[in-house]
């Protein structure tokens, strides 16, 4: 028994029974399941996403029983997976990577070895749980950070006119945006910025306000852990 498990518990199409069938889309569901519960170690998530996560697995899996040794069939279904990209809303690298890993999981199953699909979920969650916890690719944050939006009238000459108030009350600032807005009347302008000293924020938008028109002006704080699109 322990030596079909590791060479496979079917070798093609016309190998695949019940009870290898049932193996297979069972241990997939497993290792989803162990794999959604991993995702949601000290991550933000929702339940759909991680249901799809836990059952992606098994899907994946009988989808490579079924067009094992049709090359035909595997085309068209990696065309199929294909448009799902398009059809979707753009997730963070981490939620990218999470369903590249239930794939392989339900690769490794649909193929027919589901102890080495178990041996790379671990190994993988136990990665994943590491250096989740650990500070590993933390980005050092300054509590004086901040984003600043200023809105500015399509005919206002924006290089530098903010630059000498920019001074009195910022430590450092870049300009990182440029947008139009309202059908093209307005300039919104974005810059990252570090403040100079605690509660400054209310002078320093005052004086903005008398260079901008009296328009919108907004500050937020950095945030270290953005969504990364893919």
């Amino acid at each position: 028994m322990f030596d079909t498990v590791i060479q496979g518990i079917f070798s093609s199409t016309a190998d695949i029974t019940l009870g290898g069938f049932l193996i297979g889309v069972g241990s997939a569901l497993v290792l989803g399941i162990a794999m959604a519960f991993m995702y949601m170690y000290k991550n933000k998530y929702t339940k759909s996403f991680v249901i799809t996560l836990a059952t992606l697995p098994a899907i994946v899996s009988i989808v490579i029983m079924m067009v094992s040794g049709s090359i035909g069939a595997g085309v068209a279904v990696a065309g199929t997976f294909s448009l799902v990209r398009f059809r979707s809303v753009p997730g963070t690298a981490k939620e990218i990577g999470s369903i590249f890993l239930a794939m392989a999981v339900g690769l490794a199953c649909g193929m027919g070895y589901p102890l080495y699909a178990l041996i790379f979920a671990v190994i993988m969650g136990v990665a994943n749980i590491v250096l989740t916890a650990a500070p590993f690719g933390e980005s050092k944050k300054n509590e004086f950070d901040r984003v600043l939006h200023i809105t500015v009238p399509e005919d206002l000459e924006y290089a530098g006119i903010f630059d000498d108030i920019f001074v009195k009350y910022l430590s450092q600032y870049k300009m990182i945006q440029v947008k139009t807005t309202n059908l093209g009347s307005l300039n919104k302008l974005t810059y990252n910025i570090t403040l100079g000293k605690a509660g400054c924020e209310k002078q320093m938008i005052d004086e903005l306000r008398c260079r901008n028109g009296n328009l919108e002006i907004n500050i937020t704080s950095q945030s270290t852990d953005g969504r990364e699109q893919l």
